[in-house]
């Protein structure tokens, strides 16, 4: 990361910077990749697997746009990740590598960044996707975690939003609506009462907004199965109609198959109107798929033999025009938004 091993300009001469010591305390032990240097120089060193190329990725999460100023540290850092792990798995890469970039206040919190680095650290093990370098910056404003990471597939193999085609059914892993339920009951937790939530219930929601599951153990057979592939991470319908519009093709969606947890139904059950907000909003980071009719069985076999639950919830048709989705009722929902947009 920058500023390791690089004596401040302004400090006594060799000695080290308070970025350095930063650096040094809470994310040099993570650079166990012998890539890294130790983060104890400007850049790091990658060499995919022979035979394969790299799949690059990069997201940013900013404190109350992408997180809370009250979530606890540890799952902030897993969500930095998850979500680029998220979308190597979509394209059917497996992790090599990130870097990570952050933007802290004066006189952050070291406790928060200690947290946090231990949390960081433990994922980026469980996942297999080292910490490589990045870089540390003062920031006026709120906290930016930027994180790029790396993954490689045999050499055109990347599952891509393109290659959806007329006939393919669409696929979905997991379950939808959960992170935005979750967001709300953030917000008002009085909101999980008026819904009929146990503590359970309302817990699920709010844990799955915090801490998104990358179906990283779904990566072979996105890539070996899938026509077409993204993550859903600003709401499934606008996310479906950004892959139909990078295949040119149209689709139809069937809200009723649509896969919901307990607690998702259990909310649609009180109030039948968020089933809008389960459909549009962001932050799911499940994998959304197009595969071929003769290969769908297969599919999703090898998905749950991966451990991922996969739900056929629509078909791909010819014509690129807009994308119906389909009501409980039989009729085409209408929606104020498809999805969540920064701008």
């Amino acid at each position: 990361m920058s500023g390791a091993g690089q004596p401040d300009p302004g400090s006594p001469s060799g000695s080290a910077s308070g970025e350095d010591r930063l650096i040094a305390r809470h994310f040099a032990p993570l650079a166990k990749h012998p890539g890294a240097l130790g983060l104890a120089d400007d850049a790091a060193l990658l060499t995919p697997p022979k035979g394969h190329e790299l799949v690059l990725k990069a997201d940013a999460i900013v404190e109350r746009m992408h997180y809370l100023p009250d979530d606890p540290p540890a799952t902030v850092a897993r969500k930095a990740l998850r979500i680029n792990l998220s979308d190597l798995a979509a394209k059917g890469a497996a992790p090599l590598g990130f870097l990570l970039s952050l933007a802290l206040p004066k006189g952050f919190s070291d406790d928060w960044l200690a947290a946090f680095s231990q949390a960081l650290g433990e994922d980026a093990e469980a996942y297999r996707c080292p910490l490589l370098g990045g870089d540390t910056v003062g920031s006026p404003g709120p906290v930016m975690v930027s994180i790029a990471a790396f993954g490689s597939v045999p050499a055109g193999t990347m599952a891509k939003r393109s290659g959806a085609k007329p006939g393919d059914r669409i696929v979905v892993t997991g379950t939808i609506g959960d992170a935005a339920l979750g967001l709300l009951v953030r917000q008002d937790v009085s909101i999980a009462e008026r819904w009929g939530l146990d503590a359970a219930l309302r817990d699920h929601l709010v844990e799955r907004y915090r801490v998104p599951q990358p179906r990283t153990a779904a990566a072979d057979a996105v890539r070996t199965h899938a026509t077409g592939s993204m993550d859903v991470s600003d709401g499934l319908v606008g996310d479906l109609a950004k892959l139909c519009a990078a295949s040119g093709v149209g689709a139809t969606l069937d809200a009723v198959s649509v896969p919901l947890s307990p607690a998702a139904a259990r909310v649609i059950a009180a109030e039948p109107e968020k089933l809008a907000t389960v459909l549009t909003g962001g932050d799911d980071f499940e994998i959304l798929t197009t595969v071929a009719p003769q290969n769908l069985a297969d599919y999703l076999a090898a998905a749950a033999a991966a451990g991922v639950t996969a739900t056929e919830i629509g078909e791909i048709l010819p014509d690129p025009a807009p994308l119906a989705v389909i009501g409980p009722d039989g009729g085409r929902m209408r929606f104020p938004r498809e999805s969540f947009s920064h701008f």
